[in-house]
């Protein structure tokens, strides 16, 4: 199976093409430039140094969510636009999830930690036996404070990795001697992770249409945020009227 797969849920952007187990080709950019100017000049690249065109992938696959509400829109757009054009299907992938696939190496736990901002993180726990995962937790926004408590209760060797991870091991000063930072090469979301992920998904039959692929958020976007807490203080200032 041909696996074309884009990543754009973080500052990070990637496209990644797999074939049969095997990495054929990945372009990666970490810079300031926004997805919409990166993202689909590394695919185009990467079909053209791989002799592929379009049409050979036999699935598109994606990070969904969680992630940059930004650049979740531009990399399911992206997928879909060529999943549409090739009649193809597509694999949604867990943020978290592709992550994790960054360090199948280790052996232990494996914690994904996003910045959500506000002193929140998108984050999962999984373990790795033989390069193999567990789903410990599912995906979840939970606060910095709540996810040192969990990982101070474990004993068992765990790696933080993601753009939040250096924050969360700051976080947990010096009471986690057990938990530590991936390498700075494997820290960020990888579309060859994401490609890895779907090969495991299309297997178990997890594949969907164009149509269907959509954003996984876990919260409500800022603006969203913003009018509910308002609301609630006119609420609160004159019950009768919310006014």
């Amino acid at each position: 199976m041909i696996i074309l797969a884009v990543d754009s849920s973080s500052r990070a952007a990637s496209a990644a093409l797999w074939k049969d187990g095997d990495l054929l080709g990945e372009q990666f950019l970490n810079t300031r430039l926004t997805h919409s100017q990166t993202l689909l000049p590394l695919v185009d690249q990467l079909l053209r140094s791989t002799e592929t065109t379009p049409a050979q992938p036999d699935c598109f696959a994606v990070s969904v969510g969680p992630g940059s509400f930004t650049g979740l829109r531009i990399g399911i757009a992206a997928a879909k636009g060529l999943a549409f054009a090739a009649g193809k299907p597509c694999a949604p992938v867990s943020t978290l999830e592709g992550l994790a696939c960054n360090l199948l190496a280790h052996d232990g736990l494996i914690c994904p930690v996003m910045d959500a901002r506000c002193q929140q993180v998108y984050t999962a726990l999984f373990s790795c036996r033989e390069g193999r995962l567990t789903r410990l937790w599912e995906d979840q926004a939970i606060s910095l404070a709540q996810l040192g408590e969990e990982l101070a209760r474990r004993r068992e060797p765990t790696l933080l990795v993601g753009d939040g991870a250096r924050l969360c091991r700051s976080f947990l000063g010096e009471g986690c001697p057990h938990v530590g930072v991936a390498p700075a090469h494997l820290l960020h979301q990888r579309a060859s992770s994401v490609a890895m992920a779907a090969a495991a998904l299309a297997e178990a039959g997890g594949l969907c249409t164009a149509g269907e692929l959509a954003p996984v958020y876990l919260r409500l976007p800022q603006a969203e945020r913003e009018l509910l807490a308002r609301q609630a203080a006119q609420q609160a200032t004159n019950p009768a009227t919310g006014r």
